[in-house]
């Protein structure tokens, strides 16, 4: 009798706290959703005017847009259920849809993008994809000084993101996939969440991607997304 108290009990605290971390979930995604709406309007209002504090405001709201999709990304993720729609994909399309998105930033920070376009077509799911995209975009943009290099190559099934900026240290390389670790980089920054490579990590397994990095203190840093699935036979 007193086993199956305890079962009882231990039964209603696991309902109530999946009800619990339901609606918190829930909460947390609507108000993502409703702080675009305000995010949205200020960036049109600093739309009306070109002038230093205009871009520079805009640049700040840029950076909470893209903390508000990291956290609207990172419940899903971690939600059971998914959103995700495969499907075969121009990566051309996919790309440039990432470049665009941050073409403001490599301007005001007088960096020079290189891309030469690619004709493969991939399997995926391209709001994820994109969003991986964007957040290896987001640290190359950060880390690498005025005047450098971005680049981004599709060979053979993989897509390289090389930059030229202070690299990763040696001791941070296994770690930087790691959920909430900065390393040195992110310390030095002030600004790093230790989420946005986590969550390319998370997204890309899900996405069956592989992902991993390369770098070279002071040479800069490659991050490589193996996009390629291994050929099925049917027996």
């Amino acid at each position: 009798q007193l086993t199956e108290k305890l079962l009882e009990e231990n039964r209603a605290r696991e309902t109530h706290w999946q009800s619990w971390q339901q609606q918190s979930q829930d909460y947390y995604t609507a108000w993502v959703h409703q702080i675009k709406a305000p995010i949205a309007t200020m960036g049109l209002i600093l739309q009306g005017e070109d002038t230093p504090e205009h871009r520079e405001l805009s640049n700040e709201l840029f950076r909470i847009e893209q903390y508000a999709e990291m956290a609207l990304c990172y419940l899903r993720l971690e939600s059971p259920s998914s959103d995700l729609v495969l499907q075969t994909l121009p990566l051309d399309k996919i790309i440039r849809q990432a470049v665009r998105r941050y073409a403001a930033q490599f301007v005001r920070r007088r960096l020079r993008l290189e891309y030469a376009g690619c004709a493969d077509q991939v399997l995926t799911d391209e709001k994820w994809l994109q969003f991986i995209l964007e957040q290896l975009l987001s640290n190359a943009v950060k880390y690498t000084p005025a005047g450098g290099c971005v680049t981004i190559e599709v060979r053979q099934g993989r897509l390289f993101i090389t930059d030229t900026g202070m690299g990763i240290a040696p001791e941070d390389l296994p770690r930087i996939f790691e959920k909430g670790f900065t390393g040195y980089n992110g310390r030095s920054d002030k600004k790093s969440t230790g989420l946005g490579l986590y969550l390319c990590r998370q997204a890309a397994d899900m996405l069956g991607h592989r992902l991993w990095a390369s770098s070279e203190p002071g040479q800069g840093a490659t991050f490589t997304l193996d996009l390629r699935r291994p050929k099925l036979e049917v027996e």
